[in-house]
């Protein structure tokens, strides 16, 4: 018998990572775990969220896999720790807090220089060192490429902001580079080292680290790190908070090296800015342009969604045919 229309087909013994996709294989590994009383956010968003006397402990976990996130040949290792530390601290700063402690697991194969262990290590206590973090353990195997796993624990000094608060008619803003990572992805995919800013950003993201506090403590009724695509990531907010969200062109900021790489590979740069992810800028919502911080800038809005409409990012009041961000499977 057929599934009604629009639901979602039960998955057979026989399918595989590639025929669930990565949302629907958490969907799924995430009903097999209970919470407990001390869970007040569990799987789901940026971070987890724990009671504890006084306060909130936010908690995240990374995988950062050789072949798969970065290649040894287009980033040094240094700036592969950079990479690893930053997307994990993105997303304590992306629930509105600030990260304080972090463990670190590494597996690499026996012939890896032990030169590239210790120059990873200094990259990522040195971007560690940007919000006052300290790693406070970790662990060592062998494998067959390098996979490094991170976990960061940090603290909100307010309630924290969720993917699900957006509601219709607040504006939608965002703080931090977007598109530079993507683009110089886009150069060394092509063999090329310039424009140098982007090949850089690539290497080494620049988070607003202390924009997630803020855009909390002015208001912010929900917030997401874009570490997979502008879109991919609007779309995350929309479909927990049951709106639908659009994106203005005209109000994102295009910069030069973006011009420059649009103009040598032929394609609208706007592409890499909709679509790019690793920069981990910030995306939130307000509930008005007036509660939107310095340094944020306001780029579509929230719509109210039909049934069959929840979760669907519009661009400049359209469908969007592009590529909207990264593809885990």
């Amino acid at each position: 018998m057929a599934p009604p229309p629009g639901a979602t087909p039960s998955l057979g013994p026989s399918a595989t990572l590639a025929d669930a996709g990565e949302f629907r294989l958490i969907s799924e590994l995430v009903a097999l775990f209970d919470q407990g009383e001390h869970v007040l956010v569990g799987p789901g968003d940026d971070a987890a969220v724990l009671r504890i006397r006084g306060g909130h402990v936010v908690v995240s976990t990374d995988l950062v896999v050789e072949g798969r996130h970065f290649r040894r040949d287009w980033a040094s290792a240094e700036d592969v720790g950079h990479r690893a530390a930053a997307q994990n601290l993105s997303d304590i700063n992306a629930m509105g807090g600030r990260a304080h402690s972090l463990t670190v697991g590494l597996a690499a194969p026996a012939d890896l220089p032990v030169a590239w262990a210790l120059d990873f290590a200094r990259g990522f206590a040195a971007e560690c060192a940007l919000v006052g973090a300290s790693v406070v353990g970790g662990d060592l195997t062998r494998a067959s490429e390098v996979v490094i796993a991170v976990t960061v624990l940090g603290s909100c000094t307010q309630a924290p902001v969720l993917r699900s608060g957006a509601a219709p008619g607040e504006v939608l803003a965002i703080t931090g580079r977007q598109g530079w990572a993507a683009g110089g992805l886009a150069v060394l995919g092509r063999g090329f080292r310039s424009p140098r800013a982007l090949v850089e950003a690539y290497r080494r993201p620049e988070p607003p680290y202390d924009a997630g506090r803020v855009a909390a403590e002015a208001g912010a009724t929900s917030l997401i790190d874009i570490s997979d695509g502008l879109l991919a990531d609007a779309a995350h907010v929309a479909a927990d908070s049951g709106v639908t969200l659009d994106v203005r062109t005209a109000a994102l900021d295009v910069p030069e090296p973006l011009l420059a790489v649009g103009a040598a590979l032929n394609s609208d740069p706007v592409h890499l800015i909709l679509g790019g992810g690793d920069d981990h800028a910030l995306l939130a919502t307000f509930p008005d342009a007036g509660r939107v911080p310095p340094g944020w800038a306001v780029v579509g809005e929230v719509r109210a969604a039909e049934p069959d409409q929840v979760g669907v990012v519009t661009v400049d009041g359209r469908p969007y045919d592009g590529p909207t961000g990264w593809t885990h499977f």
